[in-house]
C-alpha cells in the first residue's frame, strides 16, 4: 500500500499552530486577531477570550507597588471566594437576598459602636459604592435639613469646607446646586482651619465638612476644633450648623490607633460620617459606608422603604442594582479581624508609613510635610537645595521601576508647591519599602547629574491623586 495518495488539498482557511495560544478548530484560533471596536462577528472560546483580555491587562501597572491610590490592593483568598459565590446577588433585591440584607445591617450597627454613635439602635446608614456615594448622601441630607428650616431662604445654600476636599465635594455642590465655599491652604497649614471655616459660615451655610485624613498629605483636620468653633458662632449669631466627617481613610484607622481623639458621634455637632471599606476597611473596592447620628439628621422623605420577609427595609442609596459582594466581604473582614485585629494592621501600616518618611528624609534630597502619624501617608517635596530636578522627574523615573508614586501641585494659595505622595496600605510590606528606598536611591545619582529638571506641562500631574 502506498504511503501516500498523492498531494493533499490545502485548507481553504489558515489554522493557527502556535502551540500555546492555537486552537484545533480554525474559527477559534488567534492566527488574526478579533476587532476592538465592534462586536466580533462570532463567539470565542472562552480560553481564547480569556486569554486575549488576560494578555492586554499585563500592560496595567502592578496594584501592589501603586503607592498613589488608598484603595485595597490585596485581601485573604477566603474573602475572595466569599466574593465570587456574590457577585450574582442584586444588592438592591432584599426580598431574594434578605441574609445579604442582613449583614448590611449588621455592619452599620458595627459601624455606629465604633464610632461613638449616642444610640446605635436609633443611628441610620447604608453601604454604598464607594466614599463618593456616600458624600453625596450626606451633602443631600444637609441641604434637606437646611431647606426645612428655611422654607422661605434669602440666599443660595453653601457648603464650607477646605480647598484640600476630595473632588466628589465639588461635583456634589454642583449637581445639587450649593454654593462651595472653600478655606484656602495658607503657609505650613494644608488643610480646613477652624475659625476661617466658622467666618464663612452664614443662615445659608448647610453644613461644613470635615476631612478625616486629607488625600494631599494624609493630615488629619482637627474635627473638635471646628465643632467649638461652630458651637461659638451659635452663641453668638444663632446659627447653627451641623458638621459631616468625610472619613473615608481616617474613619477606619483613628478609631483603632487614635483611639484619644475625639472627632466622631461623641461631637454633638457631628450629623453624619462617611468611610470607605474599600480603603483603610480593608475591602476590594468598591463600597462605602454612610451614617447619619439618628433619624432626626436624615430627613424621611428621603428614605425609601423596601419591605423584604414582611419586615421594613430603609434605603437611602443613589443606586440601586449592585453586587452584594463588596457588603459580603466587609462584613467578614470585621468578622476575621474585629478591633484587635484592625488595631494589628493599621498600626503596621503606620509603622511602615512612619519608617519609610525617615529613610526618605535620610536620603538628604527631601523635605517631609507630612510623616505617615496620622494615616499611613506621608508627602515630601526636593529640598531647597534640589535644582537639578523636581518631584515630576522623581516620579517619571520611579515609574520605569514599577512604582507608581504621585506628584502634583497643591491647590490655591500654596500652588508653588509641588509634592510626591506615599499610601502605604494593608499588603505594602517592610520588605516593600525596603526595595522602594533601594530603587529611590538608586536614581537619585542620575537625577542630580540632570543640568535642569525637564520641560513639562504644568498642568498635568503624574500618577494619580485622588
Amino acid at each position: 500500500m502506498p504511503l501516500h495518495k498523492g498531494p493533499q488539498k490545502h485548507q481553504e482557511r489558515p489554522m493557527s499552530v502556535n502551540p500555546f495560544f492555537g486552537e484545533a478548530n480554525p474559527v477559534a484560533g488567534m492566527a488574526e486577531a478579533p476587532p476592538t471596536h465592534r462586536l466580533p462577528d462570532g463567539p470565542l472560546p472562552p480560553s481564547t477570550a480569556y486569554q486575549l483580555v488576560h494578555d492586554e491587562l499585563m500592560l496595567d501597572g502592578n496594584a501592589r507597588l501603586n503607592l498613589a491610590t488608598f484603595v485595597t490592593t490585596w485581601m485573604e483568598p477566603q474573602a475572595g471566594i466569599l466574593m465570587a459565590e456574590c457577585n450574582d446577588k442584586n444588592m438592591i433585591d432584599k426580598d431574594e437576598y434578605p441574609r445579604t440584607a442582613e449583614l448590611e445591617r449588621r455592619c452599620v450597627a458595627m459601624l455606629a459602636d465604633l464610632w461613638n454613635a449616642p444610640d446605635p439602635a436609633n443611628t441610620i446608614g447604608c453601604s454604598t459604592t464607594g466614599s463618593s456615594e456616600a458624600c453625596m448622601l450626606a451633602g443631600m441630607a444637609l441641604k434637606r435639613r437646611w431647606s426645612r428650616r428655611n422654607p422661605t431662604p434669602t440666599g443660595r445654600p453653601n457648603l464650607i469646607m477646605g480647598i484640600n476636599v476630595q473632588v466628589c465635594w465639588e461635583k456634589f455642590c454642583n449637581f445639587w446646586e450649593v454654593e462651595p465655599r472653600f478655606v484656602p491652604m495658607d503657609g505650613e497649614r494644608y488643610h480646613l482651619d477652624p475659625q476661617a471655616a466658622a467666618d464663612l459660615c452664614d443662615e445659608n451655610t448647610i453644613g461644613v465638612v470635615a476631612i478625616l485624613g486629607s488625600t494631599f498629605d494624609g493630615s488629619y483636620e482637627p474635627v473638635a476644633d471646628l465643632c467649638a468653633a461652630l458651637d461659638a458662632l451659635q452663641e453668638r449669631t444663632g446659627t447653627d450648623v451641623p458638621v459631616h466627617v468625610d472619613g473615608a481613610s481616617g474613619g477606619m484607622v483613628a478609631p483603632f490607633l487614635d483611639e484619644d481623639l475625639v472627632w466622631d458621634f461623641r461631637l454633638p455637632r457631628v450629623a453624619s460620617i462617611n468611610t470607605s471599606g474599600h480603603k483603610y476597611g480593608l475591602v476590594y473596592p468598591g463600597v462605602g459606608w454612610a451614617l447619619w447620628r439618628d433619624k432626626e439628621a436624615l430627613p424621611e422623605e428621603l428614605v425609601f422603604r423596601v419591605n423584604y420577609l414582611g419586615g421594613d427595609m430603609p434605603t437611602f442609596a443613589l443606586n440601586f442594582s449592585r453586587p452584594g459582594a463588596q457588603v459580603v466581604a466587609q462584613y467578614y473582614t470585621f468578622l476575621r479581624l474585629g478591633r484587635d485585629g484592625y488595631r494589628a494592621v493599621q498600626q503596621a501600616s503606620r509603622d511602615v508609613a512612619t519608617g519609610l518618611a525617615a529613610r526618605v528624609e535620610a536620603l538628604g534630597d527631601f523635605r517631609l510635610l507630612t510623616r505617615g502619624d496620622e494615616l499611613p501617608v506621608f508627602a515630601f517635596t526636593t529640598a531647597d537645595h534640589v535644582t537639578s530636578y523636581d518631584v515630576f522627574d522623581v516620579s517619571r523615573r520611579l515609574r520605569e521601576g514599577g512604582w507608581l508614586v504621585p506628584a502634583y501641585t497643591f491647590p490655591a494659595n500654596r500652588e508653588d508647591l509641588s509634592v510626591l505622595r506615599v499610601v502605604c496600605r494593608n499588603g505594602f510590606s517592610k520588605d516593600l519599602a525596603d526595595l522602594f528606598v533601594e530603587d529611590l536611591s538608586r536614581l537619585l545619582p542620575e537625577l542630580r547629574r540632570q543640568p535642569h529638571p525637564l520641560i513639562r506641562d504644568k498642568e498635568a500631574a503624574t500618577g494619580f491623586h485622588h
